[in-house]
């Protein structure tokens, strides 16, 4: 039998809060072998600082109803690049360009990628994993 890992349901509840608010290209790195400080990392985009500031608000409602603690958040207002730290696991909620300049992704490029399970994504969605 399988163990259930809280990290990747917290990541999962992440994503699923994201989509939820029309979040695009999200990804989750599986950092657990690369990184001491967190589990996984999440990345999405908006397409505006409102939709960005939605998605942000969205997880952290998740997060909240499941009684996850967040360790910190940045950006969530501001609605250009939001950061929502849960230890374990770290969300990045970025506009369209300023993420392209990041490029958090390159920077992992060696973390293996987690694929989102089908059923996260309402028929109408734009951009699937």
């Amino acid at each position: 039998m399988l163990e259930k890992d809280p990290s990747l349901d917290r990541v999962l509840l992440c994503v699923r809060a994201a989509i939820e608010k029309k979040a695009e290209n999200i990804k989750i790195l599986d950092l657990r072998e690369r990184s001491g400080f967190t589990d996984f990392l999440m990345v999405c985009s908006g397409t505006s600082d409102r939709q960005v500031s939605a998605i942000s608000e969205s997880v952290l409602q998740a997060v909240d109803v499941h009684n996850v603690q967040v360790v910190s958040k940045e950006g969530v207002t501001e609605g250009r690049w939001a950061l929502i730290d849960l230890g374990d696991v770290v969300v990045h909620i970025f506009l369209d360009a300023l993420r392209d300049y990041y490029d958090l992704e390159n920077l992992w490029v060696d973390a293996p990628r987690v694929k989102i399970p089908p059923e996260y994504y309402a028929p109408s969605a734009s951009r699937v994993n």
